[in-house]
């Protein structure tokens, strides 16, 4: 939509001294101008009024458009001038926005709004009283909605030294001095780096944003628009996405023994979102600042995942997946004393087959044979094995070359699958699981392959409908998984994690915890006899990764796309026993 400016009569005169103003702080000529009046839109849900429209600044020539409605008090016109010209100064205009989505382009101008603010005022100091003067109000500390997170951004930003209730809050201020303490305040590609990381927490967080209704929460700013370069979107894209977010869900098959619940317990539950629920199960976690588990902490959701039309419309199509030969390696072997290897060199027990033949070999005159001995063989060990996929919310982002994480995770673990399938690993039993988490009260364990099952077009089915969504509580489902393995038939368990990125949930604030939950869940289920790996999708999981499995049991697929293959390594080592 075209932007439309006037310049009033009896504003003309304003209009002219303000541009002045934003023009001798900006260095170079700024014409001001007023934006049409425009009938209010309407308020956003759960807000009383609608949001004023904000400045819009526009380069070569700059211009600043600013609200017919905006009140006339002089501060505040100061301090929309000494905004504009602050960007026009310091940031970088019409930079590619095809890679962010609109929450991260949001959190990158409140980090560029503060950041050329304070490069303003270094040169200009007097200017920081505007902005002091306007800065958004402080909003209800129990308010945990994108706007009123921006709102205390912009203030803690702008008085670093207050303190505020909420982590996220003090972790963006904290990253935002660090930044601009080792790089300066002219490097935007810094701040621009550390914008990505909040929102990628507010992501985790769940914090929802509402593009249509959401403006800057500071009234003298500007839009932003002038920072941004957006792609032209096709023609009815808005209508195929909303097709795709209202399709048609069909219901799951009835699972064996479904149905068969106790008269004391309730019947499983069905989410067309979540799936169908089979049972809850509590577990420890453990607190690493009193070193001890704190009991029925966690709550594991055993869950059968939804079937969605759209994966069984065609999304499980075998177009574009990788082929390549399966990587046939022996299974491992242990020693079996049902196993009995005669006439040895060597062992715990006599031949006395071979020793009457070396009696019998004596009175011919013959020269006995000196392998007197029966040990016990190497026999087939049976082997268990269940990759278990991180099934949270980051695994939904494409990567450089624009394959989802998720999507490869989904083929290789078609891949190791149809190779079970057709005998040609040395995996006697597999069985493929997903977790997220939504906090401690809802770790969700999706069972996507069972030991034992075939792998049908139904398991086919449900690992290609798998959605990431939520966070990473990785212990809890080690846990859940290591109790599954112990059910196993004796022989080689093993457990293997794909995953990437530490563990982390949005009601856990100190980054070491949940690594170290899981550290300690891993080395309990090594005690349990059970061998758990780890696969990470992170060129910097080396620390946390080694910390958490041990220096041999990981490995790191540096490039996204090559984990198909690294899966099939890895699963054909770990069924070797190597």
């Amino acid at each position: 939509m075209a932007i439309v400016s006037v310049a009033l009569p009896d504003e003309s005169r304003l209009l002219h001294t303000l541009g002045l103003l934003a023009s001798g702080l900006a260095r170079q000529p700024v014409a001001v101008q007023a934006l049409a009046r425009t009938p209010a839109s309407a308020p956003a849900p759960g807000q009383a009024h609608a949001l004023p429209p904000r400045a819009v600044l526009i380069g070569q020539p700059a211009r600043l458009l600013v609200p017919a409605n905006l009140p006339t008090q002089a501060h505040l016109h100061a301090a929309t001038m000494a905004h504009a010209a602050a960007h026009l100064r310091f940031s970088p205009a019409r930079q590619d926005s095809s890679a962010l989505k609109p929450m991260g382009q949001a959190v990158v101008g409140a980090l560029e709004d503060a950041r050329v603010e304070r490069l303003l005022c270094l040169q200009h100091p007097g200017v920081r009283r505007w902005f002091e003067a306007c800065i958004a109000p402080d909003p209800d500390p129990s308010d945990l909605g994108f706007a009123a997170f921006m709102a205390r951004l912009d203030r803690m930003l702008l008085w670093p030294e207050r303190m505020d209730g909420n982590h996220w809050i003090h972790k963006a201020r904290d990253l935002f001095e660090n930044t601009a303490t080792r790089h300066g305040l002219e490097d935007y590609a810094a701040f621009r780096a550390i914008a990505s990381i909040l929102a990628n927490d507010l992501g985790q967080m769940r914090v929802r944003m509402d593009p249509q209704h959401h403006a800057v929460p500071s009234i003298y700013r500007d839009d932003n628009s002038y920072l941004w370069q957006h792609p032209e979107s096709p023609q009815g894209e808005e209508d195929t996405l909303a097709l795709q977010q209202t399709a048609a869900r069909a219901a799951p098959p009835p699972s064996a023994g479904a149905g068969q619940q106790s008269d004391a317990q309730e019947g499983p539950s069905l989410d067309l979102d979540l799936g169908l629920e089979l049972s809850r199960h509590s577990y420890p976690e453990w607190d690493r600042r009193s070193e001890r588990l704190k009991t029925d902490w966690c709550t594991v959701i055993d869950t059968l995942p939804a079937w969605q039309a759209d994966a069984l419309a065609g999304k499980s199509s075998q177009a574009g997946r990788q082929t390549m030969p399966p990587l046939p390696l022996a299974p491992a072997r242990q020693l079996d004393r049902r196993q009995r290897l005669r006439r040895q060199w060597e062992g715990d027990d006599l031949d006395f087959n071979a020793a009457i033949e070396v009696q019998v070999d004596r009175r011919l005159n013959l020269r006995p044979e000196p392998r007197l001995f029966i040990r016990a063989g190497k026999g087939p060990r049976p082997t268990s094995l269940l990759v278990l996929m991180d099934a949270s919310e980051s695994v939904n982002t494409p990567g450089p070359h624009g394959a989802r994480l998720l999507e490869l995770e989904k083929q290789a673990a078609l891949m190791l699958a149809e190779s079970r399938a057709g005998h040609r690993t040395g995996v006697d039993r597999l069985a493929i699981h997903a977790f997220s988490s939504n906090t401690r009260a809802e770790v969700r364990y999706l069972r996507l392959l069972d030991f034992g099952q075939p792998f049908a077009a139904a398991a086919a089915t449900r690992l290609q409908a798998l959605q990431g969504r939520h966070s990473t509580r990785l212990g809890a489902a080690l846990r859940h998984a290591s109790n599954l393995l112990a059910a196993e038939p004796a022989g080689q368990r093993h457990l293997l994690v794909i995953t990437d990125g530490a563990p982390a949930d949005i009601d856990v604030h100190d980054e070491r915890y949940l690594i170290e939950d899981a550290r300690h869940a891993v080395q309990q289920a090594r005690a349990a006899g059970i061998r758990i790996s780890c696969l990470a999708v992170d060129s910097q999981a080396d620390g946390y990764v080694r910390h958490i499995f041990g220096g041999r049991n990981y490995g790191i697929a540096d490039d996204a796309r090559h984990l198909p293959r690294r899966l099939s390594q890895m699963g054909a080592r770990l069924a070797a026993g190597r």
